[in-house]
C-alpha cells in the first residue's frame, strides 16, 4: 500500500548556505513564525529555526487619519513608562536660594522630575524587575508584547501586599510572571526553559505561580501537547510523518485517558519515541529527555502506558518501519 507520508530524504542544500531552507525540501517559502520564535518550511511544517528574533519596526505611525504612510507624523514621548508611577515627565522649578538658585542668564534653575533621586521604592523595584524579565526573554527570543504582560503582572504582584509577604525570592516571582505571561499569550515555554534562563528552581518558580495565580484571580491557558510538539520534533530532526505520528499518538491518548496525570509536555515527549520506535528514524530516549526537559524515568513510565493500548494509537496510513507487535516494551 503506497503511504501517504513522503519517505524522509534529505537534500543537499550547500548552495543555500546563505538562507534558511528546509533540508528535505530546499526550494519551498520559509515562514517565519515571530510569536512562537520559529522558522518554519511551509510545505512541510520543519521547524528550521526555533530562535529567530522579531527584526520588524517597533514604531509605528501616529498619523491623526491613521494612515499607514511612513512619511507621515510619527510623534514620539521618549522613555516614558506607562507601567511606572510618575510618569509625567513634568518638571520642577524651585525657589532660587542665593546665588546658587540662578542660572548664568538670570532665569530659575529646573530640574526633570524623573530624575533618579526622585523615584520612589516601588519604581526602583519595577526598573529592576524589568531588567531582569527583559533578559530572561531575549535570551528564549520572546516578542515585546510577552515582556510587556509580564512587567504587567509584576506590577500586580508588588501592589499585592498577600503575595509582597509570602513571595521569598525575587527571582522567582519574575520567571514566574514571565511564564505566566507566555501561557496567556498562547506561546507557553516549559518550567525548564524558564528554569535556564533564571537562577531559580523549578519547585520555586511553579510554588510562587500558583501563589500568583489565586491572589491576582488571573487565569492561564490550557497547555496541550501540539504547544510543544512542532518544536520538540524539529529540534529532533524528525521528519514529518514522525511529527505528525507523534502528534496523532498524544492527542489520542489524552481522548482515550491513558496517560491522566502526565504533563502534557511528557505525553508529548512519550508520543514522540514510541513514534520512533515504529518508524525508521531511531531517537533515543535521552535525546528526547534533553530536548523536551523531562526525565527519561517519566518518558520510560508514559510510554508503557501507551504501550497498553498500542494499537489504538496510530494514524491511519501510517508506515511502520517495525511492526505493532516487535515494539520494545519500554
Amino acid at each position: 500500500m503506497d503511504s501517504m507520508y513522503p519517505p524522509r530524504r534529505q537534500m543537499p542544500v550547500d548552495q543555500y548556505a546563505d538562507r534558511n531552507v528546509c533540508r528535505y525540501h530546499p526550494e519551498a517559502e520559509v515562514i517565519d513564525l515571530y510569536s512562537s520564535g520559529e522558522a518554519v518550511c511551509r510545505e512541510c511544517g520543519l521547524v528550521v529555526e526555533d530562535r529567530i528574533a522579531d527584526e520588524s519596526a517597533e514604531w509605528r505611525t501616529f498619523s491623526k487619519d491613521g494612515s499607514s504612510d511612513h512619511s507621515a507624523d510619527m510623534c514620539r514621548v521618549g522613555s516614558a513608562n506607562p507601567l511606572l508611577a510618575g510618569n509625567d515627565l513634568s518638571t520642577l522649578i524651585g525657589p532660587p536660594t542665593g546665588a546658587a538658585g540662578f542660572s548664568q542668564n538670570g532665569g530659575a534653575k529646573y530640574k526633570n522630575n524623573r530624575s533618579k533621586t526622585n523615584l520612589d521604592t516601588n519604581d526602583r523595584a519595577l526598573i529592576k524587575a524589568f531588567g531582569e524579565i527583559a533578559s530572561m526573554a531575549n535570551r528564549i527570543n520572546l516578542e515585546k508584547t510577552i515582556v510587556d504582560r509580564a512587567n504587567n503582572l509584576y506590577k500586580q504582584v508588588l501592589s499585592n501586599k498577600k503575595i509582597m509577604k509570602a513571595k521569598g525570592r525575587n527571582d522567582a516571582v519574575y520567571s514566574s510572571c514571565l511564564y505566566i505571561a507566555c501561557r496567556q499569550e498562547a506561546v507557553p515555554r516549559s518550567f525548564k526553559e524558564i528554569c535556564a534562563v533564571s537562577n531559580v528552581s523549578k519547585k520555586q518558580i511553579g510554588k510562587c505561580f500558583k501563589l500568583i495565580l489565586r491572589a491576582l484571580e488571573t487565569t492561564v491557558g490550557t497547555v496541550t501537547t501540539d504547544d510543544f510538539m512542532s518544536r520538540f520534533c524539529g529540534n529532533l530532526g524528525l521528519s514529518r510523518a514522525v511529527q505528525s505520528a507523534a502528534s496523532s499518538i498524544a492527542k489520542k491518548a489524552v481522548e482515550l485517558k491513558i496517560a491522566s496525570g502526565k504533563s502534557p509536555i511528557s505525553i508529548a515527549a512519550a508520543a514522540i519515541y514510541l513514534a520512533c520506535q515504529a518508524s525508521a528514524d531511531k531517537t533515543t530516549r535521552k535525546e528526547i529527555a534533553d530536548v523536551a526537559g523531562v526525565a527519561e524515568g517519566t518518558i520510560q513510565l508514559t510510554y508503557g502506558l501507551m504501550f497498553c493500548r498500542v494499537s489504538e494509537l496510530f494514524p491511519d496510513g501510517f508506515v511502520f518501519s517495525v511492526p505493532i507487535d516487535k515494539l520494545p516494551r519500554n
